[in-house]
């Protein structure tokens, strides 16, 4: 039993220290954000990794979404006659929740790897000690360029996303099940309005976050060489894509309170 007690108590502080450590870095480069001391070739260089980088394999999610979505809509629906409702239901899906949360889950599987190796790599190779060598704060050169890069790049990919799984949507539902495009449109129309993409936008945002912090904090504290790179990837992924997934539900459950969903 007190083996047990110590065990979890551990556990327990190094959840809080890591807690601390991941808030101390969002303190700390949003202040250098707020000073204005952004090197700003280095946050378009990360915008072309981060945005530009990521472009296919979000819409190529979205894309592929979307037309799953519609399909498996329209075959539950066309049982009930309401054939007719697959456009909003898979566009208030597509904004609220699908396009957010799929486009995070894959930038934190491309994006956040990528940032935590290369931080790790720098790590265990002692470039961090010679940035500082050099008065060159490691957050100020390291994490500001990545989270401004990921705070515009983000909302971005989210509504891509969304727009090509809409796309998608429209293609398969009137040109492959045989929805009239009127009532598609006329649909979609009368349910879907801006609060959707500010919902879209919102949680991208928080998202770009979640994924650039975390990804940075695991690149940062890596130890142990080679195999501490490799562990740091994997538990940036591993903690991005839970923290995702936990987040959108109280993301939803207060954005539902604000913007909540049905006819206009």
């Amino acid at each position: 039993m007190i083996e047990k007690s110590s065990a979890h108590s551990s556990a327990l502080r190094s959840f809080f220290t890591y807690l601390g450590e991941v808030a101390l870095l969002v303190i700390e480069s949003f202040q250098t954000i707020a000073s204005g001391r952004i090197r700003f070739p280095l946050v378009v260089a990360q915008l072309v990794e981060i945005g530009y980088g990521s472009q296919f394999v979000v819409v190529v999610t979205g894309a592929f979404t979307g037309a799953v979505f519609t399909a498996q809509i329209f075959y539950q629906f066309s049982t009930l006659s309401m054939s007719s409702a697959v456009g909003p239901v898979v566009c208030v899906a597509l904004f609220r929740e699908l396009g957010p949360v799929l486009t995070g889950l894959m930038v934190a599987g491309r994006v956040g790897a990528a940032m935590s190796a290369e931080i790790g790599s720098m790590k265990v190779t002692q470039q961090l000690d010679a940035l500082r060598a050099l008065a060159v704060h490691p957050t100020d050169y390291l994490v500001v360029p990545r989270v401004v890069a990921m705070l515009i790049s983000m909302p971005l990919l989210v509504t891509e996303c969304v727009f090509v799984g809409i796309l998608s949507s429209y293609f398969v539902a009137t040109k492959l099940l045989g929805i009239p495009s009127i009532y598609f449109l006329q649909n979609i129309e009368r349910f879907i309005d801006g609060h959707n993409l500010v919902m879209s936008l919102a949680k991208g945002f928080v998202f770009a976050i979640i994924i650039v912090f975390i990804s940075c904090q695991q690149g940062l504290t890596t130890r142990e060489g080679a195999v501490g790179v490799g562990k740091a990837t994997t538990e940036a992924v591993v903690i991005c894509s839970l923290c995702i997934l936990i987040g959108n539900f109280f993301l939803t459950m207060a954005l539902n309170m604000i913007f909540p969903a049905g006819l206009r």
